[in-house]
């Protein structure tokens, strides 16, 4: 009875040691495990491409509409997948609401701007001939004339006919031309008709991979891709090189016109942030009269 006694004090009193070096061993073992764990998942997140999130809150914005979100998608088909992250674009330039009138104003603007009318009619002192008096100015009873080519006679000069060279320009107003790029973009980013991608770079510089590519995608038959810079990528500046219907543009000739004419607008994440930085700008200059931009608000 006395033996048992003591073997039971002498396992109650082991008991605490005994569980401290269990303790102990799990922390150790569980202590290799995380940092396991942890070399697995750096080897994972460098061999594979983490998601681009680029989640602005856009704390400057005035406008009760909720920042847009759209897909970030790479221009490369043998990737794992096309959609790489997802980016948040400012409301008053994307979520503004479209202004048709001020669209028809900056298309039909675009368009006569650069219009010559080319047709001409020669006035009285053009016409050959003509130089001499037909006849004496009195005694013949006929009507006094002085010229053969006078606008009076078959084949003379021709009165306040079209003069070559006739511009059609004229200058919108400054506040219409911005609403109208925000009114357009927003139009296209209602219709699904912009996209957003990473950069422009492809891995083929084949026309038939950029139709493919577009024909996968859905994009129609008219793309337009707009770059923050004026030096594009060399695979796509070689492929869209002898396809009509495919456009490259550097972000500061994106116009109304040019978005309209093309079914689909490819942006890279560089061009948005610039359109952003740009027309946000001219949105809040203090040197722009607000009265200007007070009749555009919505």
């Amino acid at each position: 009875m006395a033996g048992a006694l003591s073997l039971a004090w002498a396992v109650t009193a082991l008991r605490p040691a005994l569980l401290r070096q269990a303790f102990r061993s799990l922390s150790v073992t569980a202590g290799r495990n995380q940092e396991t764990g942890a070399a697995v998942a750096a080897t994972n997140i460098d061999s594979r491409k983490s998601p681009l999130i680029l989640d602005e809150k856009f704390t400057d914005s005035n406008s009760i509409v909720v920042p847009r979100e759209a897909w970030i998608e790479t221009l490369d088909t043998n990737a794992a997948s096309t959609q790489v992250g997802l980016i948040h674009l400012h409301p008053e330039v994307f979520g503004a609401n479209p202004r048709l009138d001020l669209i028809h104003d900056n298309v039909t603007w675009q368009r006569k701007f650069r219009m010559v009318n080319y047709a001409h009619t020669k006035v009285r002192s053009e016409v050959r001939g003509g130089g001499k008096k037909p006849w004496p100015q009195k005694g013949l009873g006929r009507a006094r004339h002085g010229s053969i080519r006078s606008p009076l006679w078959r084949g003379g000069g021709v009165t306040h006919g079209p003069r070559a060279y006739t511009t059609h320009f004229y200058m919108l107003p400054f506040s219409m031309r911005l609403h109208g790029l925000t009114s357009t973009l927003s139009a296209k980013f209602a219709q699904d008709d912009l996209k957003i991608v990473e950069s422009l770079d492809m891995p083929s510089d084949e026309a038939g991979y950029l139709e493919q590519l577009c024909e996968d995608r859905r994009w129609g038959i008219s793309v337009l891709f707009v770059d923050d810079s004026d030096i594009m990528p060399r695979n796509i500046t070689l492929a869209s090189d002898t396809l009509g219907h495919v456009n490259l543009m550097p972000v500061y000739g994106l116009n109304v016109f040019s978005m309209l004419k093309h079914e689909t607008l490819v942006l890279t994440v560089a061009a948005v942030r610039r359109i952003e930085e740009r027309i946000l700008y001219h949105l809040r200059r203090p040197d722009l009269p607000k009265e200007n931009l007070k009749k555009f608000t919505i």
